[in-house]
């Protein structure tokens, strides 16, 4: 397995796709916080989900997920995927991108490249963890991210 990319505007400048689920029965958000790197002699991908967020569901449902990266002329597209709930729209059909089975998870043909991601691992993050201006910046209505790791078990 290779990627080659400039890991840490991977995920703030181009922002990237996490979606969980299965064929029949998936949801996906744009992120744009995460991290790249080895855990336990494996390597890993590490996503922050709101509890909020309905893809939070899926991926405590779900033993695999997916993150995925796009070309620049998709910005809008995930711009959308970023800002509607999957509660509230059939944001899978609205979006214009075309879904398509990826290892045990889900993932976009228009991906550049899609990491499969086996779920190891799921904590809280903890304001009181934090440093007082993270916090009160990021968490002032207690909605806090759940970290999860999980391995790359492929890249597409």
């Amino acid at each position: 397995m290779e990627f080659k990319s400039d890991i840490f505007s991977q995920f703030d400048k181009k922002w990237a796709l996490l979606t969980a689920g299965t064929e029949e029965n998936f949801n996906t958000m744009t992120i744009s916080w995460g991290g790249l790197g080895t855990l336990w002699s494996r390597p890993v991908a590490t996503v922050y989900v709101r509890q909020s967020r309905y893809t939070h569901e899926y991926m405590d449902d779900n033993d695999y997920f997916t993150v995925s990266f796009y070309p620049e002329e998709y910005k809008k597209e995930l711009g959308v995927l970023g800002s509607k709930s999957g509660r509230d729209m059939d944001k899978m059909n609205d979006s214009g991108l075309t879904s398509v089975k990826c290892g045990e998870s889900m993932s976009f043909k228009e991906a550049e490249v899609t990491l499969v991601c086996k779920k190891l691992f799921k904590q809280t993050l903890l304001k009181e963890n934090m440093p007082i201006d993270v916090a009160d910046a990021c968490y002032a209505d207690n909605d806090l991210h759940d970290m999860y790791i999980g391995e790359v078990i492929e890249i597409k």
